[in-house]
């Protein structure tokens, strides 16, 4: 192993093992409020953002993009790398109600730090939208509203210690892992088989229906064993998020992959156009400016 590497990861588990989850967690229960007044000045900034470029030409940003998202593909991977083993170890050698009820996840170990880190990353990857409005982009319903949702939510259920925040976090950053990867090398000009995005998008629906998997579960526990670390309020609020997004990632996928089927023609005429990517989404039409 390289010195320079093992000293980045002699560093990182040493910020692991300092993190104070306690503090953290009293920190984030105070402030949460905050991303509510965060998320309105995003949409607004979004809606100036596309008027503002509504008669001007769109930027390019193939490098700035490939840096950007190569970056965001790095932290996830490290993410999933260093939370997924909890969460392995909770469903198989705990229990699967443990890993639904009990909240150990955000208190100790390697991913106390990862789920609080994994809370101020859905404010920077708000920069993605940036992008697509720069590059004037379709920038679709579904891209905001979950950058946005998925932001307060975190934030908001991180100070309550909610159990099944573990299968949140790690399937999070797992599906990011692939996501931004996949961003990263299409802005690099390399390219990639339709197939590959439509298998992102699919994981994403997959994600969605393991959330509302999960809220069951938490719910049935609480209710039957009332040892359960949830409440009503929050997988109220959690299955109406995860089934909003399992709708628009179905129709998004039906759009994009069933329903739309360009002719030969218009595939021909589209050779000049651009790669349309949407976070939490992806949709291939060419690879000029990637």
């Amino acid at each position: 192993m390289p010195a320079n590497w093992s000293l980045m990861t002699t560093s990182l588990v040493e910020t692991e093992n300092v993190f104070n989850s306690r503090l953290a967690i009293e920190h984030i229960t105070k402030t949460w409020p905050i991303c509510l007044w965060f998320g309105g000045a995003y949409v607004l900034l979004v809606k100036w953002g596309q008027w503002f470029m509504k008669d001007k030409e769109r930027f390019n940003l193939r490098i700035p993009l490939a840096l950007w998202s190569g970056a965001l593909a790095v932290f996830s991977i490290t993410g999933t790398v260093r939370s997924a083993p909890e969460l392995y170890d909770a469903v198989f050698n705990q229990g699967f109600r443990y890993s639904v009820c009990n909240p150990r996840y955000f208190l100790d170990g390697p991913s106390a730090f990862w789920s609080f880190v994994m809370l101020y990353s859905k404010f920077v990857e708000l920069g993605d939208t940036a992008f697509i409005i720069l590059r004037k982009q379709p920038l679709i319903f579904l891209h905001w509203y979950h950058h946005t949702t998925v932001m307060c939510y975190g934030t908001y259920s991180y100070g309550q210690l909610v159990a099944t925040g573990r299968w949140y976090v790690v399937m999070n950053y797992a599906v990011h892992s692939v996501m931004y990867t996949y961003y990263t090398l299409k802005a690099l000009r390399f390219h990639i088989p339709k197939q590959i995005s439509m298998l992102i998008t699919t994981s994403q629906i997959l994600q969605m229906v393991v959330g509302i998997i999960t809220n069951f579960a938490g719910l049935y526990y609480l209710k039957y064993s009332q040892n359960c670390r949830t409440s009503i309020e929050n997988i109220s609020l959690a299955f109406a998020m995860y089934t909003s997004y399992f709708i628009l990632f179905a129709h998004f996928f039906y759009t994009v992959y069933v329903k739309s089927r360009p002719s030969k023609t218009k595939q021909m005429n589209g050779q000049n156009g651009t790669t349309h990517v949407v976070s939490n989404g992806v949709s291939n039409n060419n690879k000029k400016d990637r």
